[in-house]
């Protein structure tokens, strides 16, 4: 799949698609999955309640953010490809996790969630045709192509991935 053109998505999605260079993307969402699978290893649920500074996430909640995004926009991706008119609304992710309560579940809950989300969405990712990649619906009052989704949960995640790794497991 080639990775989506500028007009296909909000500029304030740039900062996603533009982490994503080259390469099969459901590949690059597969070796996602598996890297940060690899990097929770790393933490247990103490640690997963770490904040670097106040007001920022715990880890935990970065996890559930994760999660929670790459559920609504796999979501927007399934309404567009199946010919949805409707807008769709935007969500407020600070709102999200205050109201989510991620520090109380363990880190492995969050591995088997994260998997288990990203397996089917790269089986229901990779039945898109090319005419249902290209369709575009309004999310947030934006319109974005059902490609650009896909590119940016995986830019979405990589930007969590590069603030886990500088941030919390130095």
């Amino acid at each position: 799949m080639r990775k989506p053109e500028p007009n296909e998505y909000s500029s304030y999605f740039q900062r996603y698609v533009s982490l994503i260079e080259g390469g099969d993307i459901f590949e690059i969402l597969e070796a996602q999955s598996k890297e940060l699978q690899q990097m929770l290893l790393l933490v247990d649920d103490e640690k997963g309640k770490y904040s670097y500074a106040p007001g920022k996430w715990s880890i935990k909640e970065i996890l559930g953010h994760l999660i929670d995004a790459e559920r609504i926009f796999s979501f927007r991706a399934l309404c567009f490809a199946r010919g949805e008119a409707q807008p769709l609304p935007g969500f407020e992710q600070d709102d999200y996790v205050r109201e989510a309560n991620f520090n109380s579940r363990s880190i492995s809950s969050f591995m088997e969630e994260l998997y288990f989300l990203r397996t089917a969405n790269l089986i229901l990712f990779k039945s898109f045709s090319e005419a249902e990649l290209s369709k575009v619906g309004v999310a947030n009052e934006n319109p974005i192509s059902v490609r650009a989704i896909i590119y940016i949960i995986a830019g979405h995640e990589k930007h969590h991935m590069n603030i886990l790794k500088e941030k919390y497991l130095t």
